[in-house]
């Protein structure tokens, strides 16, 4: 939209004039003349349409962003980077109130960037259109960030630790978008910050209360009550748990690259398949294979099931080929067979994390190195998986089982976490194996013949064995949860471990 139509537009000229009152507001800016030697960043106008269910346009939505890309690093800015809560970190917590049956409530900072404060000295210049009569040589001094800036993230993060930190949250050494604050009778608040978007939970309603109060008084917030959608992930709670899927991205990701209509097939990857680099067919548009992967990889944010087939595919988006798209419309294929199919996590009176580790030795065909497959149940229900390919060639099935299973003592990382957050395991975490030589290897602390060659920082999984802070259980290979996660697999044994990670069907709303 050109901003002269904009401006003539009684909507979209009175949300403009509304983000420009919430700038003066918050004291962001001052005008004043540019000094010497100075550069004065650009402006421009960005506009969003929220449309409600039944497609009336709800609101009219402007933005005043500055053009980041002419800022220069050491001048205008120095350290950009913001920590925010892993998805993790969020399905942790989604898991672990399902299973204490408490509800998730969530706020929306509005404006959250302008409430940063800048320690260096930005100017802007004065949005075309609003021109102050009289001043047109002036710019804007940024006294607190604005959107598009490089550190407006980092400035905004600033402000809210600060403020949290002096109500009395901790931040969580494992994950800094992670808080937790406790009161003088041992009652829980933990707090999940993603930029300007904040969900919390309690033992104690009145912690919410009290919790949301403060932060009102401090910021402008937008109480969105019990968190029902959080970065395109719909939540459902429920008095017997909480059910996340991401149906309606799914089926919007679907009708952008034009599969809606095409046939649907039960399985992501077909059986057996062995993708190469100098795969068959000709070379295909990147940037269109790019933008395939990039939407399936944000749905393994619900979907475990198709967690190894993105994997495998990433590896050739640079030079994809024919084949490497077949591959990829065929799990479009099976997303569309599967868009109702989510996570549910059931409440329960005690807290159960066990482990899966497997791997599938020399599965990749350049450089036949394996592939790890890891996964972390709360209940009955997957919470961390993981399917990423070995940085080295392994030379046995035992040793590559070893190596995987040194990649999930990510549990130690899950168990500082949960004690950090007031959930401490009594007992040290289970991983299951099904590979009795790989476990072994693991409790028997004499370097032999078989086993000299494996570089020692992989040795840290029999370390923590013998700390007892991971235990290792064999389990035949046809209830090894992992191996969804290692390679393709038949239609029958690929549904019966999707059904081992939680995986059901979204409840009916009507």
């Amino acid at each position: 939209m050109r901003l002269a139509d904009a401006i003539q537009h009684p909507k979209w000229q009175e949300a403009m004039n509304e983000e420009l009152l919430a700038i003066e507001k918050n004291n962001t800016w001052q005008l004043t003349d540019l000094p010497k030697g100075h550069k004065a960043i650009d402006v421009k106008w960005v506009y969003k349409i929220k449309v409600k269910a039944n497609g009336e346009i709800d609101r009219y939505k402007a933005r005043l962003v500055a053009k980041g890309l002419e800022q220069r690093e050491g001048y205008d800015y120095e350290e950009i980077f913001s920590p925010v809560a892993r998805m993790e970190i969020v399905r942790l917590i989604i898991a672990l109130d399902a299973q204490r049956q408490w509800k998730i409530h969530q706020m929306d900072v509005k404006s959250a960037f302008l409430n940063g404060p800048l320690d260096e000295e930005v100017y802007v210049k004065q949005s075309s259109g609003f021109i102050q009569s009289g001043k047109e040589e002036n710019v804007y001094i940024l006294t607190k960030a604005l959107y598009g800036l490089k550190q407006a993230p980092r400035a905004w993060n600033k402000r809210i630790y600060s403020f949290l930190h002096a109500t009395g949250f901790k931040k969580c050494a494992s994950n800094h978008g992670l808080y937790v604050k406790t009161n003088d009778y041992g009652d829980l608040l933990i707090l999940c910050l993603y930029v300007d978007d904040v969900i919390f939970t309690r033992s104690n309603l009145k912690m919410i209360g009290d919790f949301k109060h403060i932060t009102m008084k401090e910021f402008e917030m937008i109480d969105l009550g019990l968190m029902s959608y959080f970065l395109g992930i719909e939540v459902i709670q429920g008095d017997d748990g909480i059910f996340i899927h991401q149906m309606k991205f799914a089926i919007a990701f679907l009708k952008k690259f034009k599969m809606e209509g095409s046939n649907s097939i039960k399985t992501p990857i077909e059986s057996g398949i062995k993708l190469t680099k100098e795969g068959d067919g000709r070379t295909i548009d990147a940037t269109y294979f790019k933008q395939i992967v990039g939407s399936l990889r944000y749905l393994t944010c619900t979907r475990p099931d198709i967690c190894y087939v993105v994997g495998l595919v990433r590896q050739y988006m640079e030079s994809p080929r024919q084949v490497h798209l077949q591959v990829v419309k065929r799990i479009m294929r099976y997303i569309k067979d599967t868009t109702i199919f989510g996570l549910f996590y059931s409440s329960s009176k005690k807290i159960v994390i066990v482990g899966y580790s497997d791997s599938d030795w020399g599965g990749d065909s350049d450089g036949r190195k394996s592939t790890n497959g890891n996964c972390f149940m709360i209940g009955k229900t997957v919470c961390f998986w993981s399917s990423k390919k070995q940085s080295i060639v392994a030379l046995s099935t035992c040793e590559t089982e070893y190596v995987a299973t040194t990649s999930a003592c990510q549990s130690v990382w899950l168990n500082n976490i949960m004690t950090q957050i007031g959930f401490n395991l009594d007992v040290p975490i289970k991983i299951y194996v099904d590979n009795v030589s790989a476990i072994n290897l693991a409790k028997n602390p004499v370097f032999h013949q078989r086993s000299k060659h494996i570089d020692i920082r992989y040795h840290f999984l029999r370390d923590q064995v013998g700390k007892n802070m991971i235990k290792l259980e064999y389990c035949r290979s046809e209830y090894q949860i992992a191996d969804i996660l290692t390679k393709p697999l038949k239609i029958n044994a690929f549904i019966k471990l999707r059904d081992l990670l939680g995986m059901k069907v979204v409840p009916d709303q009507n």
